[in-house]
């Protein structure tokens, strides 16, 4: 049935990533209309157009990986990572300073480095042994499985766009500022470096996810607590240590981005706030992993809305444009929605009793009523 489930989840992957490429096709009039500087616009839009390929493989690697980690193997994932992320780097460098490309010629090397990975790992899944009970090729039966799979799809997308959202948010509202250009670069500086210690702990959450989702199948809840607080401790350390590389090398950190005394002094102010960010934003993606794998995603939705939009987002604009605090403000409300987040799926993890979803059952209610 893994393979059944792995076929009905890239089927919405692609339909998912193409609902994502209309919308960057339209990159520079939507960006225009949200009141961007045009220059600015133009620049994302040309970014974006080039890294559409990047989004249909991105989208089925994230399915054939869930569905190897499901079966707990781990090593040919860090393989087909690895290897991609080696060559990402030649790539790069010679479309962005060999070629007239530049800044498209970064956006094309991450969709070539993005297949290059895909087709390791279906070359894999297709040729090797360990996956004969659990993939046994393309079947029209995964078709039946669309919709049990998009009532837990939707909301888990939604939950991750939510967030995700709500920190690109705060780059447009940085260009509404004043010095738009040097609040811009500061503030996008910070969402990729939140961005790229989350990918660190967002592993972590992946395991939590699917080893919650697997404990439970075996009517194990204890085990999948447990589960959750092993992974917890660990992305005690895993934090830990981010931060502290962050607070004794933001300087070498901010000369990857810019060299820009300035830019690089207002990124060392910043440094506080995003270690606070960084920290919290670790735990809640661990929890929010968990939620997943209890199939609570449509709670979730609903937590992320309030914590961001009704509490991060307003606080935000408040400090950052009331206040004068500029970027600092527009951090201090993205630490607001975190902290609120943590706490609610803290709560709600501890407080609400586990037990398991079972798609094919609700499967079979539905052809039943049919």
């Amino acid at each position: 049935m893994l393979g059944i489930y792995l076929q009905a989840s890239c089927i919405i992957s692609f339909l998912f990533s193409i609902i994502i490429s209309i919308l960057w096709f339209f990159t520079e009039p939507i960006l225009i209309f949200l009141h961007q500087q045009p220059d600015i616009a133009k620049k994302a839009d040309a970014y974006l157009k080039y890294q559409i390929p990047a989004v249909f493989a991105f989208g089925l690697i994230q399915n054939v990986m869930r569905f190897l980690q499901t079966q707990s193997i781990v090593m040919p994932l860090v393989l087909f990572s690895g290897l991609p992320l080696v060559l990402h780097f030649g790539i790069a460098y010679t479309l962005v300073y060999w070629s007239s490309l530049g800044l498209e010629g970064a956006s094309m090397a991450v969709s070539i480095s993005f297949w290059i990975s895909l087709l390791l790992l279906i070359t894999y899944v297709a040729f090797s042994n360990k996956f004969e009970h659990t993939w046994e090729g393309f079947s029209f039966e995964s078709f039946g499985y669309i919709i049990p799979d998009l009532k837990l799809a939707l909301p888990s997308a939604a939950m991750v766009c939510l967030e995700y959202w709500a920190f690109e948010i705060l780059v447009l509202l940085a260009g509404l500022m004043p010095n738009s250009e040097i609040t811009t670069s500061l503030v996008a500086m910070c969402v990729n470096t939140e961005a790229i210690a989350f990918n660190f702990t967002y592993g972590l959450s992946a395991a939590a996810s699917t080893r919650v989702s697997n404990e439970l199948g075996a009517e194990k809840p204890e085990k999948a607590k447990k589960a959750m607080a092993v992974t917890l401790q660990l992305v005690v350390l895993l934090a830990l240590i981010v931060v502290l590389a962050l607070v004794f090398g933001h300087d070498t950190w901010a000369g990857f981005f810019s060299d820009s005394p300035s830019i690089i002094e207002d990124f060392a102010t910043m440094t506080p706030f995003l270690a606070i960010s960084i920290a919290v934003d670790s735990f809640q993606s661990v929890l929010s992993g968990v939620a997943r794998g209890l199939g609570w995603q449509h709670m979730v939705v609903v937590v992320n809305l309030a914590s961001y939009y009704v509490v991060g987002m307003p606080i935000a604009a408040i400090v950052g444009f009331k206040f004068k605090l500029y970027a600092k403000g527009l951090w201090i409300g993205l630490i607001c929605g975190l902290l609120s987040q943590f706490a609610i799926l803290l709560v709600i993890t501890f407080h609400r009793r586990w037990s398991k979803i079972d798609i094919s059952a609700e499967r079979d209610e539905e052809n039943s009523v049919d």
